[in-house]
């Protein structure tokens, strides 16, 4: 069961419509499909600048008519390499990941800069009071109160985090003399991790 191009293009002709008449110059139908490409932090970053207006198209069962693609949407985007019911659930997924990136709305501006994805890395680990919990202590340097060191340590383990969990990400990183180092560091440390385990 396909989803009819006509209803689809009346709503998206008033949605243009709409859009133009709240001073939107230009407007965007982006469909949300298995079949579109990827999104990524960088494609998030990509719509912020692009957007004078957005409008979603969200299908169901098999899929739209063609003929409408063809004729009224300017891009397709996935969330991911699986099947959902709707495009509805994705669209807000794309929905949240600009809004979030929007200044003022985290309150504190840095809180989007230090996510994971904006530099194409995994973030570290973070802790919480108390200091220990469940007899597991907060690492050391966290504690210390000398912000280099911690920062240094920060990207160590997002490095790490992002060569153990992720490394498609790292193969697309271009590391700096001072991450390749830390990378080589942490890799040192999880082989004499594993060697104590291992006796």
């Amino acid at each position: 069961m396909l989803m009819s191009a006509m209803p689809l293009a009346k709503a998206i002709g008033a949605a243009r419509q709409r859009q133009h008449d709240a001073g939107v110059g230009v407007s965007r139908v982006i469909h949300l499909s298995p079949q579109g490409r990827l999104l990524t932090h960088e494609v998030v970053q990509e719509l912020l600048a692009s957007a004078d207006g957005l409008i979603f198209l969200t299908s169901r069962y098999e899929g739209v008519d063609e003929r409408l693609i063809e004729k009224d949407v300017d891009e397709e985007l996935s969330i991911g390499d699986y099947v959902l019911s709707g495009g509805e659930l994705a669209a807000m997924v794309v929905m949240d990941s600009m809004i979030r990136q929007m200044p003022g709305v985290l309150g504190d501006a840095e809180s989007a800069q230090q996510d994971s994805f904006v530099h194409g890395l995994l973030d570290c680990a973070h802790y919480t009071r108390p200091e220990i919990y469940e007899g597991v202590g907060i690492p050391k340097v966290l504690l210390s109160g000398h912000h280099a060191e911690i920062e240094k340590w920060r990207l160590k383990q997002a490095l790490g985090r992002t060569w153990l969990r992720r490394p498609d990400l790292l193969a697309k990183h271009q590391l700096t003399k001072q991450e390749a180092r830390l990378l080589a560091e942490y890799q040192q440390e999880q082989a004499s991790t594993e060697e104590k385990e291992k006796k």
